[in-house]
């Protein structure tokens, strides 16, 4: 049985500010829940941050979600959850 989290008690409240966030779920909304509490995060927050969303999710959950996300991470963050896990760097946005 998977062990229950609740989301406004473990993440920034800010970062949820559009949603009710008894309706998500953890692991089905991972897709949303990850970018958003990374998305604000900055090379000075960025080990705080990172170890909050390590509480309750794996590595290779993070670095997949965020790979594959459609929200607004920016390159930084991208270059420094690559280097954490030492993974392939990506980014979202290409400006060539």
């Amino acid at each position: 049985m998977a062990k229950t989290i609740n989301i406004s008690n473990t993440f920034p409240k800010q970062a949820f500010w559009d949603m009710d966030t008894n309706k998500l779920s953890i692991q089905k909304d991972k897709a949303i829940i990850i970018p958003r509490v990374l998305m604000t995060t900055n090379e000075d927050t960025f080990s705080k941050d990172i170890e909050l969303v390590e509480s309750v999710y794996n590595t290779n959950e993070i670095y997949t979600t965020l790979k594959n996300t459609k929200e607004r991470i920016s390159n930084s963050v991208c270059r420094l959850v690559s280097k954490r896990y030492n993974k392939p760097a990506f980014s979202r946005y290409d400006f060539s």
